[in-house]
């Protein structure tokens, strides 16, 4: 039995240990050598009249699930209950007569114990065509090793799928980030870690939907293909629909469409699906991402900034527990309320530059001064925010509302109520990146038609400027309440609350160039 033979199950260990290092150096050449001797075996397995790909088995527990269920069983304890469990061998050791397994499935591992005495010697020499990564299914009665492992004792087992691939070396781990992003299957089998980020990121986007549902907001979807993008300054995805023969463009935002249903009559609206921009890659930028946006009638800049950070710190709380999140040995509190600046106390706070000090003139020295890359005219605006980027983004580690941007960079914003050339806009920085944006929407039509068609002007210098859309403006035309209105990346969410250094991190199938 398995207490007897935990010495076999130790001196093993070593042997395994080297046949892992030693996988370590394989070769592609060496790869097709083992993807050769597994189809092998499954030639061997079709010609015993055996099904190496059976269409379902009846699995009645999760090893997650067992092993908390028998947590309390002492070291050598038997049970008579039985189990029924499936997952992929991730480890198998034979020794002789008896053979130790683990099994991994969507929750955990469990160790599986087959003896040639329990299974007769047929079903056990059958062992010998199993590999790493093949699927079984087995069923056999709950216990403890002297080790002190929980186990089951293997009764009968079904072959599931046979795996013609060899997995990577499970001692040294898969560690090449390039292979880990491109082949993300096998990062999830090989790193629980990761596997416990997406859980944790699919928790974050659950207490989103739970926050705002709460509050009344109503799901909604909307097209992903346009035939006019807006909402954001960004260049747009393009592709042709045959039948229709036209031009579509893949959505960058959200917005447009939702304000159309806030005119419709829904008074709380949100959104959670993907966005597509045409942008490079980097650590916080994916060309295709996650975000949330959500409208809400009646309302302005200043209560989206208190539903903001009660969301944000909520679902903190609900997820991790804390409030307080560890990002990469920085303490980032989320405990409302959030410090709110102007873009201009920002800019005289953290770079020490009082733009008020310059005139019109004067501040366009500042753009040579620190090399600051516009596109477009050089306004007033459009300086004062290309400071900002420069100089202030990257200080900015905390949550903050950064609030009341400049006009010319705000095209779907309403003006100020007391201060001539700004907007109410604010958005959140936290962990020196941009993980939100909000407005007292423009609801004026006239005004908005006018400053779509100064975007439309900029166009010819800079292809991320807003296009026109009357379609946009003749549903303004029949009357959009107040409203105020946010968008929040949930990939950059997800990375500072689940502490990852790169977008890419959080994301299962991040954009990368194709493989040659």
């Amino acid at each position: 039995m398995a207490e007897n033979n935990q010495k076999k199950e130790r001196s093993n260990n070593n042997q395994q240990n080297n046949q892992h290092k030693e996988a370590v150096e394989q070769t592609p050449e060496d790869i097709n050598r083992l993807v050769l001797e597994r189809i092998k075996k499954l030639q061997e397995i079709r010609a015993l009249n055996i099904n190496p790909y059976p269409y379902k088995f009846d699995k009645k527990h999760d090893c997650a699930v067992l092993q908390q269920r028998y947590a309390v069983l002492t070291k050598e304890e038997r049970t008579q209950d039985q189990a029924a469990v499936a997952g992929r061998i991730v480890a198998l050791r034979r020794m002789g007569k008896i053979t130790f397994s683990h099994i991994l499935d969507g929750s955990g591992k469990i160790q599986l114990y087959f003896s040639e005495d329990a299974l007769g010697a047929e079903k056990y020499d059958f062992l010998k065509k199993l590999d790493m990564g093949d699927f079984i299914g087995v069923h056999g009665a709950i216990f403890r090793t002297k080790m002190g492992e929980l186990t089951v004792h293997v009764q009968d087992y079904t072959l599931l799928t046979k795996s013609l691939r060899p997995l990577p070396d499970k001692f040294h781990g898969l560690k090449d980030v390039d292979i880990r992003y491109r082949k993300r299957y096998l990062d999830l089998i090989m790193n629980p870690d990761v596997r416990k980020t997406f859980v944790q990121r699919s928790q974050i986007i659950k207490e989103i939907r739970h926050f705002l549902d709460k509050k009344g907001f109503l799901e909604v979807e909307t097209p992903t293909l346009q035939t006019i993008y807006g909402g954001a300054a960004a260049r747009p995805f393009t592709t042709h629909h045959n039948t229709l023969n036209m031009k579509l463009y893949l959505k960058i935002s959200d917005e447009l469409y939702l304000k159309r249903l806030i005119i419709g009559g829904f008074e709380k609206v949100y959104e959670i699906d993907k966005d597509f921009r045409n942008e490079g890659i980097d650590r916080n930028h994916n060309p295709e991402f996650t975000i949330i946006e959500w409208y809400e009638a009646y309302t302005d800049y200043n209560d989206q900034m208190k539903n903001a950070e009660q969301m944000l710190s909520t679902v903190a709380q609900k997820v991790f527990g804390t409030t307080k999140i560890d990002y990469q040995g920085t303490i980032i509190d989320f405990s409302p309320p959030w410090k709110r600046i102007t873009m201009i106390e920002a800019i005289k706070e953290y770079a020490d530059i009082d733009v008020d000090k310059y005139d019109d003139e004067e501040i366009k020295q500042l753009v040579t001064a620190y090399n600051l890359q516009i596109k477009g005219d050089l306004t007033r605006g459009v300086i004062i925010s290309a400071l900002f980027e420069e100089l202030v983004e990257d200080k900015l580690i905390q949550p903050i509302f950064v609030i009341d941007h400049p006009v010319e960079i705000s095209p779907l914003t309403k003006v100020h109520r007391s201060k001539p050339g700004l907007v109410e806009r604010f958005e959140i920085f936290c962990c020196g990146m941009e993980i939100g944006n909000a407005y007292s929407e423009l609801n004026d039509p006239i005004e908005q038609k006018n400053r779509l068609l100064e975007q439309e002007k900029n166009r010819v210098i800079d292809e991320e400027a807003h296009p026109m859309d009357n379609e946009f403006i003749e549903a303004m035309e029949y009357g959009m309440p107040p409203t105020g209105g946010i968008g929040i990346g949930i990939d950059r969410v997800a990375m500072i609350m689940i502490n990852s250094p790169s977008i890419r991190d959080v994301i299962f199938f991040p954009t990368m160039k194709h493989e040659e």
